[in-house]
Order: structure tokens, then C-alpha cells, then sequence
């Protein structure tokens, strides 16, 4: 009658043991959908982007020539100036690499340290590129003087954009890289940015050679 009694104790103990793992593999096979999911929302996000700079670009390449009889784009681009904000820019995304590279070792204190650097780099392309701007429009180049510095400065300044919001971006994760370390979560994240940071680096290249080298040809 005890035997009885502490067979069905177990398999009842059992029972629940059981349950409870089950409850677990939902859930962990929950969380890896939503992450799944958001990685997913973020391609999409990406590929209405690739739209969005393909018909920047093709503006572009259209109204180059429409000066209005304002100054053009051999006359108002500096070229060493661009060439290093174009050498930042792409330093920058091979510090980016080294933050996935250190993220993967699982160095939670490297991989801060080179998103942080990343930023740093970042930062410096959005000074020099609002140098530039400014310098322009003190030359009376605005964006409204003609059609060529209109499509210039929507594709070059959209450009710009992308990367101050990526920096912001870079700097939340930063803190909550700081504060939680690498989980699921924030590997997730640092992924994201990363390629979307390698992203505008591939977009930047094509303004470099279209907008600017075109320019002075």
C-alpha cells in the first residue's frame, strides 16, 4: 500500500515536472518568434529604404545638370574634404564589424567600447557633412537655388539623417548593453545596427561616386 502510495506521489511529481518544462520550451519558442519577427520587420524596413535612396538617385542623376545658372557641382565641391569624410565613414563601419566580433567572443566591455567608437567616427562624418552644407549655403548655394542643388542636398541630407538617427539608435544600445550585458535581445540589436550601419556605408559609396566624382568630372 506504501509503494502504491509513493509510485503515484512520483508520477504526480513527475507530472508537473514535466508541465513545467513544457511551459518553458512555449515560451522560449515564443520569445525566439518575436525575435525572429522584428529581425524580419527590420529587412522589410531596409528594402522600402533601398526604394526610398533608388529614387533619390534617379532625381538626382535627372536634375545634375539643372543649375539655373547657379553654381555646379565642379565648382562647389571640395574633394578632400569628402574623400575624408568617406574614409571616416567606412573606418567606421569596420569598427562596427569588430563590435559584432567582439559581441560573438561574448567581451560585453570591447563590444561597448567599439560602439562607442563607431559613434565617435560618426559623428565626425555628420560634422564634416554639416560643414560642407554650411560653407555651401554661405556661397549661396541653398536648396532652393536651383534643381541640381534641390535633388543635392534631399539625397545627400537624407543620407545624413539615416546616419544621426543610427547614432542614436548605437548610443540606446549602448546604455542597455551596460546595464543587461549580451542576451538575446541586445545580440539582436547589435546585429541589426550593425547591418544597418554597413547599410549606409554601401549607400554613402554610391554618393561618393555618382553626386561627387561625377560632379567633377
Amino acid at each position: 500500500m506504501a509503494q502504491t502510495i509513493t509510485n503515484k506521489s512520483s508520477a504526480h511529481s513527475g507530472g508537473h515536472g514535466h508541465g513545467h518544462a513544457n511551459e518553458h520550451d512555449h515560451h522560449h519558442d515564443g520569445h525566439a518568434d518575436q525575435e525572429s519577427m522584428k529581425t524580419f520587420g527590420f529587412w522589410l524596413f531596409l528594402i522600402t529604404d533601398c526604394i526610398l535612396f533608388g529614387t533619390l538617385f534617379a532625381t538626382y542623376v535627372v536634375l545634375r545638370l539643372n543649375t539655373n545658372g547657379g553654381p555646379t557641382a565642379h565648382e562647389l565641391f571640395e574633394m578632400p574634404g569628402v574623400i575624408a569624410e568617406t574614409f571616416i565613414l567606412l573606418t567606421s563601419s569596420f569598427t562596427s564589424g569588430l563590435a559584432v566580433l567582439a559581441m560573438n567572443q561574448g567581451n560585453k566591455k570591447a563590444l561597448i567600447g567599439w560602439l562607442a567608437v563607431t559613434v565617435l567616427l560618426g559623428a565626425s562624418f555628420i560634422t564634416l557633412e554639416v560643414s560642407e552644407f554650411i560653407t555651401m549655403v554661405n556661397e549661396g548655394a541653398t536648396i532652393s537655388t536651383s534643381a541640381f542643388l534641390s535633388a543635392f542636398f534631399t539625397l545627400v541630407g537624407t543620407h545624413g539623417l539615416h546616419v544621426s538617427l543610427g547614432l542614436v539608435w548605437m548610443i540606446g544600445i549602448m546604455i542597455q548593453l551596460s546595464r543587461r550585458g549580451i542576451t538575446d535581445v541586445t545580440k539582436r540589436k547589435v546585429t541589426i545596427i550593425s547591418l544597418y550601419w554597413h547599410f549606409l556605408d554601401i549607400v554613402w559609396i554610391f554618393v561618393f561616386t555618382v553626386v561627387y566624382l561625377m560632379g567633377v568630372m
